[in-house]
C-alpha cells in the first residue's frame, strides 16, 4: 500500500514543476518584450543624450562668456 503522504507530495511536486515551467516561459517572453522595447527606444536615448550634451555645452559657454565680460 502506497503512502498517502507520498502521493500528496508527488501531486504537489508536479504542480510546483508545472508552475515553475510556466513561470520560466513567461520570464523568457518578458525578456523578449523588454529587448524589443530597448531596441525601439534606442533612437530616443541617442536624442536625449545629444540634448543633454548640448545643454551642458550651452551652460559652459554661457558661464565662459559671462566671465569674459566681467
Amino acid at each position: 500500500m502506497e503512502n498517502p503522504h507520498a502521493q500528496r507530495q508527488a501531486v504537489l511536486l508536479e504542480r510546483i514543476l508545472k508552475n515553475a515551467s510556466t513561470c520560466t516561459e513567461v520570464i523568457i517572453e518578458l525578456n523578449h518584450c523588454v529587448e524589443e522595447i530597448l531596441r525601439a527606444n534606442a533612437p530616443v536615448k541617442i536624442a536625449a543624450d545629444l540634448a543633454t550634451k548640448y545643454r551642458k555645452n550651452v551652460q559652459y559657454n554661457l558661464k565662459a562668456t559671462k566671465q569674459e565680460m566681467s
